[in-house]
């Protein structure tokens, strides 16, 4: 059985997901401490003006706090914000519209912990296109995995929105992008792109 290490991710992007696909079994860290600009809270789309960052609001005391007991803040009404985001940059999609009832309720509904609201996007976003991944929360933190031999591949720092490392397994397909025409294909944006724009074809980029 081959397993992934993973961070969680708001949104994630297609190299996240494409291991979720790709492992028979990934395992979601949830006890590391909270870092600023990652996946965990931040994902990428594409917009007419090029690429932006939405980043979801948390409340931490300190940069020793867990991943588990980070809590949504409700501040700058960012739910409102994300979701015009959305709209202003893929209403033009060909799928934005068929999609838009599954995923609208992520920015209605109010989440307590971090945490869970990425694992409800999580399984809708494998509900929707089409894969069903054998995942798991870690019980304690695993050590960097280079420190010692682990039948675990560990992606948490290669999955990174600032510094990413290289990964040998990824490559970044190319698909029609909304705004391409004005700043190119955009590669490993979130899911959301990808599946805004292609749809049910969503998995065989993956």
């Amino acid at each position: 059985m081959t397993t992934a290490l993973l961070q969680t991710t708001y949104f994630g992007p297609i190299q996240w997901y494409q291991k979720l696909y790709r492992y028979d079994h990934c395992i979601i860290e949830q006890h590391d401490s909270y870092q600023k600009q990652t996946f965990r809270n931040r994902c990428v789309i594409a917009t007419a003006n090029g690429v932006q960052a939405l980043t979801v609001p948390v409340e931490h005391s300190d940069d020793k706090m867990q991943t588990k007991d980070l809590r949504i803040s409700d501040h700058n009404q960012w739910r409102r914000v994300h979701w015009n985001a959305l709209q202003s940059a893929y209403s033009e999609s060909p799928f934005f519209d068929y999609y838009a009832d599954d995923l609208r309720p992520f920015f209605e509904q109010k989440y307590v912990f971090l945490i869970d609201f990425n694992e409800a996007i999580r399984q809708k976003i494998c509900e929707l296109i089409d894969i069903h991944p054998y995942v798991e929360y870690t019980d304690s933190f695993l050590l960097p995995l280079t420190s010692h031999p682990s039948p675990l591949d560990d992606y948490r720092d290669v999955i990174h929105a600032k510094h990413p490392l290289p990964d040998d397994t990824f490559e970044a397909k190319h698909y029609w992008q909304v705004f391409q025409h004005k700043h190119g294909f955009q590669p490993n944006l979130s899911i959301l792109d990808l599946l805004f724009c292609m749809g049910p074809e969503s998995v065989f980029y993956l």
